[in-house]
């Protein structure tokens, strides 16, 4: 419940300021999470409300590439804007030097030695990354390390 109090009031502040492009970011932030508790039926907890915001970035990247795709970089450029602004409210994410340090202290915790255990470095890894890391990213170093 705290990020959407916080955009809310990053909203009434951005108003005030008369800030149009991160009024209308904030708005559809408050719509999606309004949204998505809608959906789940019951509030959300800050896991739920940052894969809301995590899916909210991936979608405005996308848009911001096919807008460049189809030439037209001024709707990128406020996807991209949106993006950033959304950004701002998620946890600051690992470094690939920091990831690869859990993935090596998860292989040893675990004892994990052939492919066959990526599921349960995985479950661990993202355990510990607390939403701090993409998926793909996680997976390919734990893939590596595992292989390696």
């Amino acid at each position: 419940m705290a990020i959407r109090e916080d955009v809310v009031r990053d909203t009434k502040e951005a108003m005030r300021s008369r800030d149009k492009g991160r009024v209308t970011a904030l708005r559809m932030i408050s719509a999606a999470l309004k949204n998505a508790e809608i959906e789940k039926g019951e509030p959300l907890n800050d896991e739920d409300e940052m894969a809301v915001l995590r899916r909210q970035v991936k979608q405005r990247e996308e848009s911001a590439e096919a807008y460049r795709n189809a030439g037209r970089e001024e709707q990128a450029e406020a996807e991209t804007r949106e993006a950033e602004i959304v950004r701002a409210y998620l946890p600051t994410p690992l470094s690939d030097e920091e990831l690869q340090g859990l993935v090596d202290r998860v292989i040893s915790e675990t004892g994990a030695s052939s492919m066959r255990e990526m599921g349960t470095v995985m479950g661990r890894a993202n355990e510990l990354a607390a939403g701090r890391a993409d998926g793909r990213k996680l997976s390919g170093i734990v893939r590596e390390r595992l292989q390696g």
